[in-house]
């Protein structure tokens, strides 16, 4: 079932994106990424999102949500032009979770780091970046739990992905020789993706039609293809893939 977003709380002052903080009639707050974030960044956060929870990522609980007309037209100091009604993504908020740091890497179990690394190198995420000289990593930390929390997608499936510069930033780059200096990891990694795009037109089938469409009118198609995504995620079963 959509959530519907019941008020408009405040515009988040973080990430790029600057996504409201809403909450819906689930009584859960969401940050939730409307029409200025771009159709582009919802169909990525919505497509990498699902496949990351397929392969068992910590990712922050998501969900299409739907923005009532007449909370955009009722009036606020917000610029709620930027959100636009109809339906957005919208990743619920973690209340104690605070934004990992160099310090925290360590924290994090190698396991859970080669998969996100991995992950990215799959759906050509670039934006997971963190160095001693600073970074956005797009990652939570829980410090009571311990816990990794997986966030935002929307840079997925990038045409410039710069294979050498991810290989030396990514946030767990450490663990790159684990993975791809292995003989059996890579093999059980595809076993994994095979499963997780066994879902691909679930997940494709749930996307709301005027995401795919830059105007209200939905006549203006917005530059993502879903075969040449596809085909992007089975280069898995090249040689190539676990090269650089």
């Amino acid at each position: 079932m959509t959530v519907t977003i019941e008020e408009v709380i405040r515009r988040s002052d973080q990430g790029m994106t600057e996504p409201f903080i809403c909450r819906g009639d689930d009584k859960q707050t969401y940050f939730v990424k409307g029409i200025a974030t771009t159709r582009r960044s919802q169909l990525s956060e919505w497509i990498a999102g699902n496949l990351g929870l397929a392969l068992g990522l910590p990712i922050a609980p998501f969900e299409i949500v739907e923005i009532p007309e007449e909370l955009i037209i009722s009036g606020s100091s917000l610029k709620l032009s930027d959100l636009g009604s109809g339906y957005a993504f919208g990743s619920q908020l973690k209340a104690d979770a605070i934004e990992l740091t160099v310090s925290n890497i360590s924290d994090v179990p190698a396991a859970i780091q080669q998969d996100v690394l991995v992950f990215d190198w799959w759906v050509k995420n670039k934006d997971r970046m963190l160095t001693q000289q600073g970074g956005n990593p797009n990652l939570l930390w829980q410090p009571e739990s311990k816990e990794l929390v997986v966030i935002d997608q929307n840079q997925a499936f990038d045409s410039d992905f710069d294979e050498t510069n991810f290989a030396d930033l990514h946030v767990f780059s450490r663990q790159w020789s684990s993975i791809f200096g292995d003989l059996l990891k890579p093999q059980q990694y595809n076993e994994r993706f095979e499963a997780a795009l066994a879902d691909w037109d679930k997940i494709c089938d749930a996307i709301p039609e005027e995401w795919f469409y830059i105007d209200p009118e939905m006549t203006i198609p917005v530059d993502f293809e879903l075969d040449l995504i596809y085909q992007l995620l089975k280069q898995y079963e090249t040689d190539d893939f676990w090269t650089l």
